[in-house]
């Protein structure tokens, strides 16, 4: 049941939204929790775009990608991740009905889009690993391309329920909004099923084959070489990818396996209290993915740990030893000169 506001909007009914799905308790805890996650992802996505925006150095094709990710992350988490902090500590959604369109809206936007930047990140990576001297190049063209394909991919298939097709309607402990999943009507459902088709498989797909045919390609490389500390560089490649890949499964794989349960199955009824699980999961991207996708790229740390530090930067000595290692590039050309 809905109620009017002294505006005359419409606004979803205390005692219909929480239905004593959590106790006080609960509710505090999954506030702190989506609170923590929130303001780590507004931090570290800020400290991101800052540093890249200060340093010319860091302006690389993929450093487009990476931007365009953070930029995502942290519109996630200022639509997306206060709100759900603020609702959920009230223990119902409070925003009316306006206000769970637009923060519906907002968090499948930018999370829509931060999946399609993630694709091209995996396409990025895959053809410097696989294709470190062939013909083709990721360039800036292609990575300025790749971004502004990935916004207007998820703006064209995020507004229709704006219009009428589909709608975003209040998900799992009915704390935050989402694409509503869950109405078989005709019209609804054409939307759901090209939108899961479309915005959660293409994306899969590509960031899949690319990592696995990555860690093929990595493996390959791996048994040809003759340098020990050839190895121990592959091995540190093969793990950052490996940690990619759980990272995207472990966030966005339960989620979009609930929505794909509920859409094949029409008598399907998820507990609320199972379906928040997956919710937090992928909200949650917006902290692995600054720490992942750039943290762990050597060059970016370079100049984000002595910002954070003040000058000082600890890993000095370490990489200065790495930097004689051969890197996957070079064993793989000289493999293929042989």
């Amino acid at each position: 049941m809905e109620k009017l506001d002294l505006n005359g909007n419409s606004s979803f009914s205390k005692n219909e939204t929480n239905a004593e799905f959590l106790s006080r308790t609960g509710y505090t805890v999954l506030a702190v929790i989506m609170g923590v996650f929130s303001i780590l992802g507004i931090i570290l996505n800020s400290l991101v775009i800052v540093v890249t925006i200060r340093h010319k150095q860091l302006r690389q094709p993929l450093s487009y990608a990476l931007v365009s990710l953070a930029v995502c992350d942290l519109g996630c988490a200022v639509c997306g991740g206060l709100p759900t902090t603020v609702t959920t500590a009230m223990g119902y959604f409070s925003l009316g009905r306006v206000g769970c369109t637009l923060e519906g809206f907002a968090v499948a936007f930018f999370g829509i889009a931060s999946l399609c930047t993630i694709g091209v990140i995996s396409v990025e990576r895959y053809i410097v690993v696989c294709y470190p001297m062939g013909a083709v190049r990721f360039q800036t063209r292609h990575a300025i391309a790749g971004v502004v394909l990935s916004w207007v991919w998820s703006f064209v298939w995020n507004t229709p329920p704006l219009f009428g097709w589909g709608s975003y309607e209040l998900e799992g402990i009915k704390t935050s909004c989402a694409p509503n999943w869950n109405n078989r009507d005709t019209g609804n459902m054409s939307y759901i099923v090209i939108y899961f088709s479309l915005c959660f498989a293409v994306p899969f797909s590509i960031i899949m084959v690319s990592y696995v045919r990555l860690l093929w390609t990595l493996r390959q490389v791996t048994k040809l070489q003759i340098s020990e500390a050839g190895s121990s560089v592959e091995v540190q490649v093969a793990r950052m990818v490996v940690a990619m890949v759980l990272a995207f499964l472990v966030t966005w794989l339960p989620y979009a396996s609930m929505a794909l349960a509920v859409i094949l199955d029409s008598t399907l009824n998820i507990d609320p209290l199972i379906a928040v699980i997956p919710v937090f999961f992928a909200k949650s991207s917006i902290v692995y993915n600054p720490i992942i996708y750039v943290f762990m790229n050597r060059q970016f740390r370079t100049f984000a740990i002595p910002t954070i530090l003040c000058g000082w930067y600890p890993y000095a000595s370490e990489e200065q030893t790495s930097e004689a290692e051969p890197t996957v590039a070079s064993v793989y050309k000289n493999q293929r000169d042989l």
